[in-house]
């Protein structure tokens, strides 16, 4: 069967590559065509790439009201390569303000749709469910929480675990030894709290500043950023350059592995980071005026995966406009070995490792979109 992905995050590379790997399995005679990243590439070939992510990743009111005409022609380009691949399924994964134009477009032309990680429309724009019940096929979650949500609207998920567990799973066999770690990256021998400033430069800029700042209090550390390849070094070397953080790229979780403590901005990363089992305070730089408006646009009270999974707050969560540095500190050292808050943080880890599954959901849900492809 032939099957069209689109993703336009990093984070939806990972997700897409390893659920096309999955399909590829259960499906010998899988073709693909899709827009991601270069994970992807490596299941389908660079050939297969209609867009990269980097291409497509325009955030934020600005860079989206910048960056119209571009994202109209790239709309329009995936129309017209999916009449021309003519795939048994479009497999969308998150990135919702593009795919569900996608989603639309393609239910009109009887082309079945996979919704592959659902939009949170739980935490902003609900209005997107009544498009995802009537544009989409077969919706799929990775977490819990979401299934009684989506009931609750007329829309009956699949679950099948997080695939982040899968990630985390492989990566703990690959790893290499501190020491072996230490001296590839030119670190020293201080113990690390690893610095997750987002994958976007709009994130980085806002976030890491304040990071590099905190840092400064705590000499006998190691802080370490955990930066992304397809972000030129040098972006971080302006806000890094005559400080004491180091540098590691595309080593999140090698990094995080040898880590003691994260500060992490908010997304996927806070969730990455629990699983693998390491204290974190999550630092969210917002405009002032957000930090105002939240309440009345945000649909829920954290910001966090790890907080929204668990209904509570189980990390801190530091989103302001004006970072207070003290009170910064004061939640770093409580979760730094010896710190007050840092065994009850490790036992809620493993409370919310349970609920997102067993290793191997990326297979599952691949399973699952093969199997009900067949019964078309």
């Amino acid at each position: 069967m032939k099957y069209y992905v689109i993703s336009g995050e990093p984070s939806g590379d990972l997700h897409g590559s390893k659920l096309m790997r999955g399909i590829a399995a259960c499906d010998a005679d899988a073709m693909f065509r899709f827009c991601g990243g270069d994970r992807m590439a490596n299941i389908a070939g660079k050939d297969a790439m209609l867009y990269h992510y980097t291409q497509m990743s325009f955030f934020g009111f600005v860079q989206v009201a910048m960056n119209l005409r571009t994202i109209f022609r790239q709309i329009s380009d995936v129309k017209r390569d999916i009449e021309q691949f003519r795939p048994d399924v479009v497999i969308l994964i998150d990135y919702p303000a593009f795919n569900l134009r996608i989603a639309k477009w393609a239910k009109g032309r009887g082309i079945r749709v996979h919704y592959y990680i659902a939009p949170k429309v739980w935490a902003w724009k609900e209005r997107r469910v009544k498009k995802l019940r009537k544009y989409v096929d077969r919706l799929y979650t990775i977490f819990p929480f979401e299934t009684e949500y989506f009931r609750r609207h007329g829309i009956e998920p699949i679950f099948c675990g997080n695939p982040l567990v899968d990630d985390v799973a492989e990566r703990r066999q690959t790893l290499p030894s501190r020491e072996e770690f230490l001296r590839e990256n030119n670190l020293d021998n201080r113990p690390i709290v690893a610095l997750l400033a987002g994958s976007r430069r709009s994130e980085i800029k806002a976030n890491l500043p304040d990071m590099v700042a905190l840092a400064k209090r705590y000499p006998a550390y190691q802080f370490v950023v955990t930066a992304v390849g397809w972000i030129e070094k040098e972006y971080y070397d302006r806000f890094l350059d005559g400080t004491d953080v180091r540098y590691v790229c595309d080593k999140t979780q090698q990094t995080l592995a040898m880590a003691e403590a994260a500060l992490v901005t908010s997304g996927t990363a806070t969730l990455e980071t629990a699983l693998m089992n390491i204290p974190e305070v999550v630092l969210y730089h917002v405009p002032w005026l957000y930090e105002k408006l939240k309440p009345y646009f945000l649909r829920i009270p954290y910001i966090s995966l790890v907080n929204i999974n668990l209904n509570r707050e189980a990390v801190k969560e530091l989103v302001r406009a004006k970072l207070d540095m003290d009170v910064a500190a004061r939640e770093l050292e409580s979760i730094l070995p010896g710190g007050s808050e840092r065994e009850r943080m490790l036992c809620d880890f493993d409370e919310l490792r349970r609920m997102m599954g067993e290793a191997g959901a990326s297979d599952r849900f691949a399973q699952d979109m093969v199997n009900s492809l067949r019964k078309v």
